[in-house]
C-alpha cells in the first residue's frame, strides 16, 4: 500500500523555504544596499580598478568567428592574418564580443583594438560598445596569443 502523507500539498510548500531563511536573504539584501550607499555618499575611492598607465602599443582587429571554434583574424584593412580552425582564447573573447554587440545591437563587424599599456596591462576594447577585457588577467598564454597578434 503507498505512502499517503497526512499533510496538505501547501503546508509541504511552505516548509520549503523556512522564514529564518527569507529573513536572512532579505538582511543580506539590505546590508549589501547600505554598504554600497555609505561607499557612495562618503565619495570612497573604487578599488580593483586597473591603475591608469600610458599606452605603448595598440592594433586595429576584425575577429569574425566561423564557427563555435573557429576564427578568422584580419587587419583594419581586411588582410587575413591568420585563420584558426581552432581558434582557443581568441575565440573567446570574439564570443563575448559578438555577444555585446548582439545585446547593443550593433550591425556588421567593425574593429576592436588591442592595447598593451607601459604597465603590462593587455587590453581588447571594442570602440562600438564599450565592451573591454582585460587579457593579461587570464594567464600568460592567453596574454602571449594576443601579444603575438599586436606584434604582427
Amino acid at each position: 500500500m503507498p505512502y499517503i502523507s497526512s499533510s496538505s500539498p501547501r503546508q509541504h510548500e511552505r516548509e520549503m523555504i523556512p522564514r529564518v531563511l527569507l529573513w536572512g536573504m532579505f538582511a543580506l539584501a539590505m546590508a549589501a544596499l547600505v554598504i554600497t550607499s555609505v561607499s557612495v555618499m562618503t565619495g570612497r575611492d573604487r578599488v580593483g580598478v586597473p591603475a591608469p598607465s600610458t599606452p605603448v602599443a595598440e592594433r586595429m582587429l576584425i575577429l569574425e568567428g566561423k564557427s563555435a571554434q573557429s576564427v578568422v583574424v584580419r587587419d583594419a584593412d581586411g588582410t587575413v592574418l591568420l585563420d584558426l580552425p581552432h581558434g582557443g582564447f581568441i575565440t573567446v573573447i570574439q564570443s563575448a564580443m559578438a555577444r555585446a554587440r548582439l545585446v547593443a545591437r550593433i550591425e556588421g563587424n567593425p574593429p576592436m583594438r588591442i592595447v598593451k599599456y607601459q604597465n603590462g596591462r593587455l587590453v581588447a576594447e571594442d570602440p562600438a560598445t564599450g565592451w573591454s577585457a582585460e587579457l593579461y588577467a587570464f594567464g600568460g598564454d592567453n596574454k602571449a596569443a594576443f601579444e603575438r597578434l599586436l606584434a604582427e
